[in-house]
């Protein structure tokens, strides 16, 4: 299961920080490593602290975007040390790994976040994210490294995904396969859109409820019948309102 899972560094500005995630990943087993407009990379000092992890960093995939770098995925999850204004639902390392191990076993792909050395992930990176990990350290001290924080959390999923295939088998709930996270964006625009049209919002307006609204829909998880009845109400709904607008013009 530990193959599927892609660590996405975003931003990251010091390419021995990149070389330095390599090296703890290799040592948990994960293989994916996903780089989004890294400041300088390829590097020598990344091939260095890399310690012989220098095949990761080969093949490592270096994206323009986040919405790039998570394509395919339906299960995000985002690194952060610090609580948000809009409360995302939030795992610790343990419950993080039993969740992407158990959505590699429906689906494939999933992916891991962690940002900038400095500032971690913006708000709008976050809003990409269907559940917030932190790791619980000294309330006066917590600021971990970025690969100690790869670190941990690789730890946890080596752990997890061993003491799984230990066991036996899990039987999962049968349910369609969530939507990856591009078909989600798909639909937050045109639900943005429609409640343009509709005037409930303006352009800008109310940014904390298109956040809200992305949670919800976010934890929700809807799999692509779902996604399919939800386009067509707002299809609907854009539908109706233009037909009122004719025979008003008329």
């Amino acid at each position: 299961m530990l193959k599927n899972i892609r660590i996405v560094l975003v931003g990251t500005t010091h390419p021995g920080n990149i070389g330095a995630v390599a090296r703890a990943m290799k040592n948990m087993c994960l293989a994916q490593l996903v780089l989004v407009q890294p400041r300088l990379f390829p590097s020598a000092e990344a091939t260095a602290r890399a310690s012989g992890a220098d095949d990761l960093l080969a093949h490592a995939r270096v994206c323009g975007s986040l919405d790039e770098a998570v394509a395919g995925c339906r299960l995000v999850i985002g690194a952060s040390a610090r609580l948000r204004t809009v409360e995302w639902p939030q795992l610790d390392p343990r419950a993080c790994a039993e969740k992407l191990l158990a959505e590699c076993r429906c689906s494939g792909e999933v992916a891991l976040i962690f940002g900038r050395e400095n500032s971690g992930l913006s708000n709008t990176e976050l809003d990409r994210c269907h559940y917030l990990v932190h790791i619980p350290a000294n309330p006066e001290f917590s600021s971990l490294n970025l690969a100690q924080a790869v670190q941990i959390l690789g730890y946890e999923l080596h752990l997890t995904d061993t003491a799984q295939r230990q066991t036996t088998r899990e039987v999962l709930p049968q349910r369609g396969e969530p939507v990856s996270a591009e078909v989600m964006e798909s639909f937050f625009a045109h639900l943005e859109q429609t409640m343009e049209e509709l005037r409930f919002s303006t352009p800008g307006q109310s940014q904390k409820l298109r956040r809200r609204l992305r949670r919800f829909f976010l934890r929700a998880r809807p799999d692509r019948d779902e996604i399919n009845i939800l386009r067509g109400i707002l299809s609907a709904a854009q539908d109706s309102k233009s037909k009122r607008r004719e025979r008003g013009a008329e």
